[in-house]
């Protein structure tokens, strides 16, 4: 086998708490993870040496700079492979929108070098490996429903959270994490969420239950900021969503639906409004 395709999919965060600043600047988190029906398709194929990066999106870089790159980088240092790999990215996650695109594609060149060249890794050292490139990736290469802690590395899987459909949304800007965990006020926040809680709904399939304990720490930063998040969650939940909520550090919103069609009328009317960049409606996707 000399070429090998993969679906690399984006996450949103169900339930997002930041639990304390530490000491090296990073912030300890708690959250519900969720994989979404939205992907990016990675294709890798073998070459005589080096690495190469391609993609049909204008808004991420193709050279060493793009973290599947530095994932090529990683393996071939770590697992001594001797040839080269070209990496082409069909991008349909929206870039910079606290949906994990780069990490989720990180992930996908992890697994899919690993099984590519018979590296015989296992998941857990794939995990290894991927932290150290980003606090996400770990949480990526599994994928499905997850409570995250630590600085998101410290994964425990959930069983999958209850059927659904969600409208995803994402504004014309770009949100930079750093400026949102270095702007938010941790002594300052008047509530956490109820990530504890989140996690037995999941377990008990009460998508009631989850729905009444979404919330995101992050979004205290974001909405101030962009105003359009606020007015996008206004939209959905008046547009029949359960509840809409901003995902990761944004500006990405997603609102929940019980019926897809429900979920389709209100995107068409959002679309209406040229209030945002892309414009999804999907549903969770479950852990292979």
């Amino acid at each position: 086998m000399d070429t090998l395709k993969i679906e690399a999919y984006a996450k949103i965060n169900l339930g997002l708490d930041v639990v304390r600043r530490l000491e090296n600047g990073y912030h300890e988190v708690k959250m519900v993870m969720q994989t979404v029906g939205i992907g990016d398709t990675i294709t890798l194929t073998k070459t005589e040496e080096g690495i190469t990066v391609t993609t049909d999106s204008g808004e991420i870089p193709a050279d060493e700079n793009n973290l599947v790159y530095k994932v090529a980088k990683l393996l071939k240092e770590t697992c001594d492979i001797k040839e080269g790999v070209a990496i082409h990215l069909e991008k349909r996650i929206p870039v910079a929108a606290g949906m994990a695109g780069g990490s989720t594609d990180a992930a996908a060149v992890f697994k899919g070098m690993n099984e590519l060249f018979s590296l015989g890794l296992s998941q857990e050292e794939l995990q290894k490996l991927g932290v150290k490139l980003g606090a996400d990736i770990p949480y990526c290469i599994q994928g499905g429903t997850a409570l995250a802690e630590g600085i998101g590395e410290k994964l425990t899987a959930l069983p999958d959270a209850p059927n659904c459909f969600l409208l995803v949304a994402k504004p014309d800007i770009n949100v930079s994490t750093k400026y949102v965990y270095e702007n938010l006020n941790l002594p300052g926040l008047k509530k956490h969420p109820d990530i504890d809680g989140m996690v037995e709904a999941i377990k008990e399939g009460d998508l009631e239950g989850v729905i009444a304990r979404m919330d995101n720490v992050l979004a205290s930063v974001t909405e101030e900021k962009y105003p359009i998040i606020t007015e996008l969650k206004e939209f959905m939940e008046q547009n029949g969503a359960k509840k809409a909520l901003m995902s990761g550090s944004g500006p990405t919103v997603f609102g929940i639906y019980d019926k897809e069609d429900a979920a389709m009328a209100a995107s068409k009317k959002l679309a209406e409004k040229n209030l945002v960049k892309q414009i999804f409606v999907t549903t969770f996707q479950r852990k292979e």
